[in-house]
C-alpha cells in the first residue's frame, strides 16, 4: 500500500513539474515558496560575507578599506540578481536604493542604477488579459493600432502606444497582473529580513525602507490616484507654460490600466539630444529648478520620481519653445506646512550660509547632533563649502569624490538619520539626488540661478505662511513690503550675474577699469 502511494506521489509530482516546465504561463518565480527561499539565501550569503571577510582585517587600515568596497560590489550585485529575479516590488524598493547617490555607498548605487533599465516586460498574453478584465473588451476593439513593443517597462507596469478607434494617439499604461497580488507578501518578507540583519548588525537601520514602501506602493499601484496626481500638478503649475503633462482619458482608466495622451521627447539628461535639436541646456536645467522649488517650497505637493525616463524634452516646432514633458504620476509626497516653513527656513539659512539657523532648523526637522551631517546630505556638498556658502563655488571633482567615499564611511550615522526625520523627508531626499544626477549629466551642478529660484520660493512661502497667521492689517502690509523688497534685491543680484557672465557686461567692466585708470 505504501509502495503503491509513494509510486502515485512520484507520477504526480513528475507530471505537475512537466506541466509547470511546458506552460508558459506559468513562472517559478510568482511562487511564494521560490521567491521567500531566493530572499533569504541572498540575505544569508551578503549577511555572511560581511561577517567573515572584514573580520581578521585591521579597522581602517587600506586593506580593510580595498576589502569593504569589494564586499559592497559582491552584496551589490547579489540584490541586483535579487531584484531582477524577484521582480516587481524588489525592483521598484532596488530603484530606490540606486537613487541614492550621496547617502550611500557609491559600489551599491552605481550597481543598482541599472534596475531602471532591466524592468521585466509583460507578455502581450498578459497584457490582453488585464485589460480584458478591466475594459471588458478586447484590444482591437478598443484601437486601430496597439504596438506589442512597449515604449518603456517598470517595476509595476508598462506603456504601450495605441491608436483609438477616433484616431487619437495614446499612451496606454498597463500594471504587470501578479503586482498587486505579491506586493504586500514581498514587503513582509523584506521586513523580517531586515529585522534579523538588524539583530546581526544593529547599526543597520533601513527599516524607514520598509515603511516607506508599505505606505507608497498602494498608491503607486492604483492608477486611478495617479491620474488624480497628474491632473492636481497640471493645474497647480499652469503658469509654467513650459511644463507639459498628458492629459487623462478617464473612460478607458482603472486601477490597473491608465489612457493618457501620448507625448514624446529626448530624456532630460540626454545632453547629446538636446544640443542635435537645438535646445538651450541651462534653460532645462533652470526650468527643471523652479519646477520643483515651486512644488516644494511653495506648494507642498511633490512629484517624488523624476528620473530621465519621467521627464522627457522637446523643442515645440510651432513657438521654438523647449517644453518639459512630465511623466508617471504615481510616487507623490504631500508636505504639512509646519515641514515645509522648516525646509524653507532651512533652506534659506543653507543658502546664506547662516550656521545659528542651520543648527536650528535641522534639529527641528530631527537631525539632532548629526545636524552638520544632515546640512552635507541635503546639499551634497561638504561641510567646509556649507560653512564657506553653498553659492560661492561650484562642486569640484574632488570635492564630489568627498561627499561619495563620505557615504561609505558614515553609513551608520546616516542610515540613523534617516531613521529620526520625519518621514516626509526621505522621498524629499531621493528626489533631491535624482535632480542632482540630471544636473551632473547635464553639467549645470549647483549654478547661481537654481539657488536663486529656490530663494525666491522659499520668500514666497515664507510670506504667505506669515500673511495666512496675521491678523494685522498694518503687520501684512509689513510682511507684503518685505516680500517685494526681498524679491527685487534677488532680481537685481541676478542682473548683476547676467551682465558679469554676458559680453555687453565685460564691455562695461572694462570701460569702467578704464576710466578709474584716467582719474588716477
Amino acid at each position: 500500500m505504501a509502495l503503491r502511494a509513494l509510486k502515485f506521489a512520484s507520477l504526480t509530482a513528475a507530471a505537475s513539474g512537466i506541466y509547470l516546465y511546458g506552460n508558459k504561463f506559468l513562472d517559478p518565480n510568482d511562487f511564494g515558496v521560490v521567491r521567500v527561499g531566493r530572499a533569504i539565501a541572498t540575505t544569508a550569503v551578503i549577511t555572511y560575507d560581511y561577517l567573515t571577510s572584514l573580520r581578521s582585517v585591521p579597522y581602517g587600515s587600506e586593506e580593510y578599506e580595498f576589502l569593504k568596497s569589494q564586499v559592497h560590489l559582491r552584496s551589490a550585485e547579489r540584490l541586483r540578481e535579487l531584484c531582477c529575479s524577484n521582480r516587481g516590488t524588489f525592483i521598484k524598493v532596488g530603484q530606490h536604493l540606486g537613487a541614492l547617490d550621496y547617502l550611500l555607498p557609491e559600489e551599491y548605487t552605481r550597481t543598482l542604477k541599472v534596475l531602471h533599465s532591466q524592468a521585466p516586460q509583460s507578455t502581450r498574453q498578459e497584457i490582453e488579459q488585464v485589460i480584458r478584465e478591466d475594459l471588458g473588451k478586447e484590444i482591437k476593439e478598443l484601437f486601430i493600432s496597439f504596438e506589442d513593443t512597449p515604449l518603456g517597462a517598470a517595476s509595476l507596469a508598462q506603456v504601450h502606444k495605441a491608436v483609438l478607434q477616433d484616431g487619437r494617439t495614446v499612451a496606454v499604461k498597463i500594471q504587470h497582473p501578479k503586482v498587486q497580488a505579491q506586493s504586500s507578501k514581498d514587503i513582509l518578507l523584506m521586513e523580517v529580513l531586515l529585522l534579523v540583519v538588524k539583530q546581526i548588525f544593529p547599526d543597520f537601520e533601513f527599516m524607514w525602507l520598509v515603511e516607506e514602501a508599505k505606505k507608497n506602493l498602494p498608491l503607486e499601484l492604483d492608477f486611478l490616484h495617479e491620474g488624480r496626481n497628474a491632473e492636481k500638478v497640471a493645474h497647480m503649475l499652469k503658469n509654467f507654460d513650459f511644463l507639459k503633462v498628458p492629459r487623462i482619458y478617464w473612460e478607458l482608466s482603472t486601477s490597473r490600466v491608465l489612457l493618457m495622451e501620448f507625448m514624446e521627447g529626448g530624456q532630460v539628461n540626454d545632453r547629446a539630444y538636446m544640443e542635435r535639436n537645438g535646445i538651450n541646456v541651462n534653460e532645462i536645467s533652470r526650468n527643471l529648478g523652479k519646477l520643483y522649488s515651486e512644488m516644494i517650497f511653495v506648494n507642498g505637493f511633490v512629484h517624488c520620481d523624476p528620473h530621465p525616463g519621467n521627464v522627457l524634452v522637446k523643442k515645440c516646432p510651432a513657438s521654438g519653445k523647449a517644453h518639459i514633458i512630465l511623466l508617471d504620476h504615481g510616487l507623490y509626497q504631500v508636505l504639512s506646512e509646519s515641514f515645509r516653513m522648516d525646509y524653507c527656513r532651512l533652506w534659506q539659512a543653507l543658502i546664506k550660509a547662516d550656521m545659528k539657523r542651520v543648527q536650528k532648523y535641522s534639529r527641528r526637522l530631527g537631525a539632532g547632533d548629526l545636524y552638520p551631517l544632515f546640512a552635507c546630505m541635503l546639499t551634497a556638498r561638504s561641510w567646509e563649502s556649507v560653512n564657506r556658502g553653498i553659492d560661492q563655488s561650484p562642486v569640484s571633482a574632488s570635492e564630489d569624490m568627498e561627499i561619495r567615499s563620505n557615504a561609505a564611511a558614515y553609513l551608520p550615522q546616516i542610515t540613523q538619520l534617516l531613521n529620526n526625520v520625519p518621514r516626509q523627508m526621505l522621498l524629499l531626499l531621493k528626489t533631491n539626488d535624482l535632480l542632482r544626477g540630471i544636473e551632473s549629466a547635464l553639467h549645470t551642478r549647483a549654478s547661481a540661478s537654481s539657488f536663486l529660484n529656490m530663494s525666491r520660493c522659499c520668500i514666497r512661502a515664507v510670506s504667505t505662511y506669515q500673511r495666512s497667521k496675521s491678523h494685522s492689517l498694518y503687520r501684512r502690509a509689513q510682511i507684503s513690503l518685505t516680500e517685494a523688497l526681498s524679491l527685487w534685491q534677488i532680481n537685481l543680484y541676478e542682473l548683476f550675474l547676467w551682465l558679469k557672465g554676458s559680453q555687453l557686461g565685460n564691455w562695461v567692466i572694462a570701460l569702467l577699469r578704464r576710466m578709474q585708470h584716467f582719474t588716477y
